[in-house]
Order: C-alpha cells, then structure tokens, then sequence
C-alpha cells in the first residue's frame, strides 16, 4: 500500500511521535522513509548576525536527522534517509511530497487552537489542506486536547 513515506520533522514531541508512526508503517508495508527538515528561511532575522543564527539553525536541524536516522537504524530498519532544506517549510514539504515517489505524508502537529493557531498558523494544516497525497497526523504526546 506506501512504498515511500515522507516524515518531515522539527524535532518537536509531536514530529517523534509522528516517527513512530512512519517507523510501524514501514516496516509492516516494507516502505522507504525519508526524513525531512526545513530550516524556515522566513523565520530568520536579517541582520549582521544572521548567517550565525542560520548556521546554528542548519546545525541543529543535521543533528535532528541524524538523531532520527539513528533511531530508525536501531530498530534495525535501514530503508531510511534524511535531508535538510531551506525555505518555507510548508512550501519545500508540498514540494517533496510531490515527488512521484512519495505516497503518504506522515507528520506530527501540535494541535494548538484558537488565538494561538491563528497567529502562529499551522505547516501542518496547510499540507494537509493541499498535499497531493494522503496526510496522516500525529498529536505529540505531551499536547493538550
């Protein structure tokens, strides 16, 4: 049924959540994970200090993937690869997940309501809303609801 799952992360509860999830579908379809971080260009100041801040940024963002890759490799599951990119993250994840690779979505959200959601928004809704592919979201297990 999923040959390819696409498990884009932010380190967050939520998002490793969302890993266990992707990690049991995986391995009972026998399909391909690739993990996915964007460092939110967007959200970067612009200032003298910010190729600093962006650096420090992408560092954490590697060592989230690796972490994860890790993880996944310790459960002796090798059908795992991880990526960071830049840019806005709901754009740069609708755009892998428009790869003809990709079947599922697996994502974590935070599930945050009402003022907070409006101001902050959501990555998550917005791929569900307009992912080319099922979407199947994960609430960590530390948030409200």
């Amino acid at each position: 049924m999923y040959e390819h799952i696409l498990l884009p992360t932010d380190g967050s509860e939520a998002s490793l959540a969302a890993f266990d999830h992707a990690l049991d579908l995986a391995e009972r379809f026998g399909a391909a994970i690739d993990v996915l971080y964007v460092v939110d260009t967007d959200a970067l100041p612009l200032d003298a200090h910010s190729q600093t801040v962006f650096e420090a940024a992408d560092q954490a963002a590697r060592r989230t993937v690796a972490d994860i890759v890790d993880r996944a490799e310790q459960r002796e599951f090798e059908r795992v690869t991880g990526e960071v990119r830049e840019g806005s993250p709901t754009e740069v994840i609708l755009d892998r997940a428009d790869d003809p690779e990709v079947d599922l979505v697996v994502m974590g959200t935070h599930a945050r309501t009402g003022v907070e959601r409006y101001l902050l928004g959501s990555v998550t809704e917005r791929v569900v809303r307009t992912a080319s592919v099922p979407v199947l979201t994960v609430r960590g297990t530390n948030d409200a609801g």
